[in-house]
């Protein structure tokens, strides 16, 4: 059956069925009774100092760290992966990418996407009776079948990757600084690390309604949206799940937006704050619409990307000295602590209690079973999760999370995916270490430890100084690790495990004017919720 033929069974399936016909709900007749909704809000490349709550030197999270007061803060919390695509795909399955396959990022011209095969948590909350949006960036497939709205998602208003793969107009601030999108019949001749040629597309479901997309009104417009689907759902009487990927804290940085802002401050401050307005209307409108029955959860995908100097965010205190003096840097790509430890924050009032700090291990892999266990849903049976139920941190009843916790490799070292790293309560083991591309541009490089690096982080947040390897303490933590990775393979290799097709062709590149080198085209009829196409 052609892609074609599907996309308007699914857009006539959607309209005759009532679930999301490009703007409207249609009253269900079901009453949302106890179930809650979900807000859950990821923020890109942002790093744990970033939030004002965590780090006294960050000053421009001012919405962020009123919900920290009236929610709870979460200090020990990890991204499952430490770069974008993997760690989303954790988010949404629950699980690791040895098991759903996704290992590494999603290329502008990749085939497949999160495999099939794998359950998302927009999939199990349709089932429950949820409606469910996602507004932001998905990275996760955008050809046929893995686009969003054949993933569990009802609504999508986004861009189907980084907003740094593909051209703008509006390139703003970046690290180096990239032109805008080509307007003649050539392409320009374009710096390493900068875009390609062919311009950044923005969804509105399965039509492309902008290309390029005007960066610096990209905020506004997820915000506008966020609300118009909170206020529609809310209306139409079912329990509803938003799923919220920014491009904030990702370069480029908007310079329309914040040049009038910057008041002699560097732009990445004005990001955050443009960032922390955006959070702010979204919980200004769930408290104004549903505050007693809304969770919202925000958090990010991974750490700051350092080699992006100024324009990257902090890691707080968690600077990888060992990989520093080694080399590279020790933020995202790496499984450093600067890499995959996040900002996170629960706000859920009369649930959540108020201005508390949690010190439990836990992690983005956490959200697909609590939410489902707090939906009243059923986890699938047919496979292992690697998150964990934390409805009882979250309601203040216990502080414990996880006993151990995996960091994939994720670029900086080590084959893709692999779980060469661990953290067993307050040590940190390595077997592999490496540092990303650094402001510099130094890279570390991968180093392999047979017995392994093993930092206890209760002393030593900075990972300046591993335990001695003849020491009672490290000779009391090695048996024990080596016994839970043997233990966390052999149950990979007896579950029912997936694999990414990261296989790429030209053609599958989104393109509403393939006639012009960067796609160009304008929305026709732009609205409120456009349902013109390029």
């Amino acid at each position: 059956m052609g892609w074609l033929f599907l996309k308007v069974l699914f857009l006539g399936v959607t309209f005759l069925g009532c679930l999301y016909p490009l703007v409207d709900f249609c009253p269900s007749g079901e009453t949302r009774g106890q179930k809650p909704n979900f807000v859950i809000i990821l923020a890109d490349d942002m790093g744990w100092g970033d939030l004002g709550a965590n780090w006294a030197e960050t000053k421009d999270t001012a919405n962020l760290d009123k919900m920290a007061a009236e929610g709870m803060r979460f200090v020990d919390f990890h991204a499952a992966a430490s770069t974008c695509s993997p760690s989303r795909a954790s988010l949404l399955t629950g699980r690791l990418g040895l098991r759903n396959g996704v290992t590494h990022n999603f290329a502008v011209t990749s085939v497949g996407g999160l495999p099939l095969n794998e359950t998302t948590l927009a999939e199990v909350l349709q089932q429950a009776g949820y409606v469910t949006g996602m507004i932001g960036k998905w990275h996760l497939g955008h050809h046929g079948p893995y686009h969003p709205n054949f993933r569990g998602f009802d609504y999508y208003f986004g861009i189907p990757y980084s907003h740094d793969m593909g051209c703008t107009d509006t390139p703003g601030y970046n690290h180096p600084p990239c032109p805008a999108c080509p307007r003649g019949d050539r392409p320009s001749s374009l710096e390493r690390d900068c875009y390609t040629d062919v311009a950044l597309p923005l969804y509105e479901n399965l039509n492309i309604v902008e290309q390029p997309v005007n960066l610096s009104s990209l905020a506004h417009k997820y915000a506008e949206k966020a609300i118009q689907f909170i206020q529609h759902a809310s209306a139409s009487g079912r329990p509803f799940l938003l799923y919220m990927g920014l491009a904030h804290m990702h370069v480029p940085i908007s310079r329309t937006q914040l040049s009038a802002d910057l008041r002699g401050r560097r732009p990445y401050g004005a990001g955050l704050r443009e960032m922390d307005s955006l959070v702010g209307q979204i919980k200004d409108k769930v408290d104004r619409t549903a505050k007693e029955n809304t969770f919202l959860w925000f958090t990010g995908d991974n750490g700051p990307w350092a080699q992006k100097c100024e324009l990257a965010g902090s890691v707080g205190p968690f600077t990888g000295l060992w990989q520093t003096h080694q080399g590279g840097s020790p933020a995202k790509q790496t499984t450093w602590e600067g890499g995959h430890r996040v900002p996170a924050l629960a706000y859920w009032p009369g649930r959540v209690p108020v201005n508390v700090t949690s010190t439990a291990l836990l992690s983005v892999l956490d959200i697909f079973p609590t939410v489902v266990a707090l939906a009243g849903a059923s986890l699938p049976q047919d496979r292992h999760f690697d998150g964990l139920d934390a409805s009882e941190v979250l309601f203040g009843w216990s502080q414990t999370g996880h006993r151990v916790l995996f960091h994939p490799n994720s670029g900086a070292a080590g084959e893709f995916g692999a779980l060469q790293t661990v953290r067993l309560g307050s040590y940190k083991v390595f077997y592999v270490s490496g540092g990303a591309k650094a402001c510099d541009g130094d890279v570390g490089r991968e180093q392999h430890h047979d017995p392994p690096l093993i930092f206890n982080l209760e002393d030593d947040v900075a990972e300046a100084v591993p335990l001695d390897r003849g020491s009672a303490e490290y000779q009391g933590v090695l048996p024990k690790v080596r016994e839970i990775l043997a233990d966390v393979l052999l149950d990979i290799a007896g579950d029912n495990t997936s694999r990414a097709d990261y296989t790429r062709h030209p053609s599958v590149t989104p393109c509403c004017n393939p006639h012009h080198v960067a796609c160009r085209c304008q929305a026709t009829g732009w609205t409120d919720f456009p349902t013109g196409r390029c």
